[in-house]
């Protein structure tokens, strides 16, 4: 792996989580109430399923930029 596809990866991987970041700030800011305490506490299945979802996000965005 050369310096430049190093550098390549690291910029897309912080570009995507910033990305990711900004989309779960605004997930969770639409949502009614606290996912987190949806999901862990009350044993919400439809907001855990969201964080699911929301975890497969983040690994499809780190798998990118390391592929």
């Amino acid at each position: 792996m050369t310096a430049t596809s190093l550098l390549n990866a690291i910029v897309f991987l912080a570009i995507g989580i910033l990305a990711f970041g900004v989309a779960l700030f605004y997930i969770g800011r639409v949502m009614p109430g606290n996912l987190w305490k949806q999901a862990l506490a009350e044993k919400n299945l439809a907001a855990a399923v969201i964080l699911a979802g929301i975890a497969l996000g983040l690994g499809w965005i780190i798998a990118a930029a390391v592929h």
